[in-house]
């Protein structure tokens, strides 16, 4: 049973209020965020998330609880990936680290609304051809297939279609131009290399969408809870990013989990009208899974990580 407007307006209006804070409050000046900030701010996102889930589970039921924590540990991880992603273009751009803030911040707006197209064009298209329901768990499957061949593919920023189609429909001026993304120069209006970060972002979190959404709708058909799982996935995409720029390195076998999370979803999507998996034990595979890659990958790099903190002789 579809969920009352009044449910999607109180999450509107929290979201809103938790943005507003985040930037017109803590994050008013530009600046860098510390190692310290960057842990509080995570942790808080973290907290807001989890408390929103004890509310799913008070009013809603355990199994919409259960699905939303799913999704959110999907997304979640999913969003660890894209910090690699990040860190290649902010340093393909030479972005001031006291602007990184700024750009994810608007990159994460533009998130939550191509995201919140994406589910609802998924959400009708399930309803309209139950079919679809095969497309999206081969697609699944094959991404996952694509990760696990190729967990380390590194992007490039120059080869994106909406970096060329930007410097194509206005001229640029290679400047930061103290955190503006458009400048007036001699009567002229140009982009700044802001803007060019931005819609790289941008384009960086659609492919991203593309990936995420239908591995949600394998979890729940829901579009209150798959809309919400994404969106506190997401708010926390800023804090993270600060925290994990200088350790997502030690990541080695993640993206080897995240192309098994995203094949078993798929597999589940395609044979969910045989054997419907219960939720819980969607939720212990999928978290499973996570565990496994995260710890493997700390003990890979573990020497790697002590030998940085030996003193210098």
């Amino acid at each position: 049973m579809p969920l009352s407007p009044s449910w999607w307006a109180v999450f509107g209006l929290t979201v809103l209020v938790l943005l507003a804070l985040d930037l017109g409050v803590f994050h008013r000046r530009p600046h860098a965020m510390t190692y310290s900030q960057a842990l509080r701010a995570s942790l808080s996102w973290i907290a807001v998330a989890f408390l929103f889930n004890a509310g799913v589970w008070f009013w809603l039921g355990r199994e919409k609880a259960l699905e939303f924590l799913t999704g959110y540990l999907i997304e979640k991880a999913l969003s660890v990936d894209n910090i690699f992603v990040f860190l290649v273009i902010f340093h393909f751009f030479q972005t001031p680290a006291e602007l990184q803030y700024r750009v994810l911040f608007w990159g994460v707006l533009g998130a939550i609304f191509m995201r919140g197209i994406f589910i609802f064009l998924g959400v009708v298209l399930l309803e309209k051809f139950h079919w679809v329901i095969y497309v999206f768990g081969a697609f699944l499957v094959l991404v996952g297939i694509k990760m696990l061949a190729h967990p380390r593919d590194t992007p490039h920023p120059e080869r994106n279609a909406v970096f060329l189609l930007v410097r194509r429909v206005i001229p640029v001026i290679p400047r930061y131009h103290e955190g503006r993304f458009l400048v007036t120069v001699d009567g002229k209006r140009y982009a700044t290399m802001l803007l060019l970060t931005l819609a790289c972002v941008e384009a960086t979190d659609l492919v991203f969408a593309i990936d995420s959404i239908p591995a949600i709708f394998a979890v729940t058909r829901d579009p209150f809870i798959v809309y919400t799982s994404n969106v506190f996935a997401i708010l926390g995409l800023r804090a993270l990013y600060f925290l994990l720029q200088d350790a997502v390195g030690r990541f080695v076998y993640l993206k080897i989990g995240l192309g098994f999370i995203l094949s078993f979803v798929g597999v589940k999507m395609l044979f969910s009208e045989v054997y419907p998996l219960p939720i819980g034990v969607s939720l212990s595979i999928v978290g499973g899974i996570l565990a496994v890659s995260l710890l493997a990958s700390f003990l890979r790099t573990r020497g790697r990580a002590l030998e940085r903190l030996k003193p210098p002789r």
